[in-house]
């Protein structure tokens, strides 16, 4: 397990990451966040964790950017995880495509946000790839959130942060299942697919079940 004793754990995030955190789920939502807290908790329970939801359903990296010195080095992680993307292609293909972000734009931004708390917090870094819930790699949504998972990996390697690759994850299960089977709009989760999620990101934090 790579969270160590006391450690400040902060996810900050769009709706995926919020999940109610902010109304009847508070604090944390009913979401990843919640299944990876309560699992790290129930298996490493002397580590004596804090962990800290600050998603907000809705959110691009421009959002984030807004709200970043509060809700992200304002919180002085130990580790700091983020996931964003999926608004800023999103939006692109729905009723708010002035709400979208270009590549270039998402990229330099989330390259800024994530040096920047390195540099003020000394916090390590957890990021998530952007995904959507579509196994058909020609389809133009699922072509164009390949592009923003790319610059994530990227910068995130850049950063030394720890990767999730949700993209992955998702793609795994749907060799034997279909996209309604983890989200009504191959972008919220159900509770199984947010279960997917949780398991990507354990899988990376070396979580193990056995002492």
């Amino acid at each position: 397990m790579l969270f160590e004793q006391g450690q400040r754990i902060v996810v900050i995030g769009d709706s995926i990451t919020d999940c109610g955190r902010r109304d009847v789920n508070a604090p944390y939502g009913d979401g990843y966040v919640d299944l990876i807290r309560s699992l790290v908790t129930a298996r490493y329970p002397e580590l004596g964790l804090t962990w800290v939801n600050r998603g907000i359903g809705g959110d691009t990296v421009r959002d984030l950017a807004a709200r970043w010195e509060a809700d992200a080095i304002g919180e002085r992680p130990d580790w700091l995880s983020v996931m964003i993307g999926i608004n800023d292609v999103w939006h692109g293909f729905g009723s708010q495509p002035h709400r979208a972000v270009p590549l270039d734009e998402y990229a330099a931004t989330l390259r800024s946000l994530l040096s920047t708390t390195v540099d003020r917090t000394g916090c390590r870094l957890i990021v998530a790839e952007p995904y959507i819930i579509e196994p058909d790699l020609s389809e133009a949504q699922r072509a164009k959130s390949d592009q923003y998972r790319a610059a994530a990996r990227d910068i995130a390697q850049e950063c030394h942060a720890v990767i999730v690759p949700t993209q992955d994850a998702f793609d795994q299960v749907l060799r034997s299942t279909t996209p309604a089977d983890w989200a009504d709009d191959r972008i919220h989760p159900n509770h199984p697919g947010h279960a997917v999620i949780a398991q990507a990101f354990l899988r990376e934090l070396g979580f193990t079940l056995t002492s």
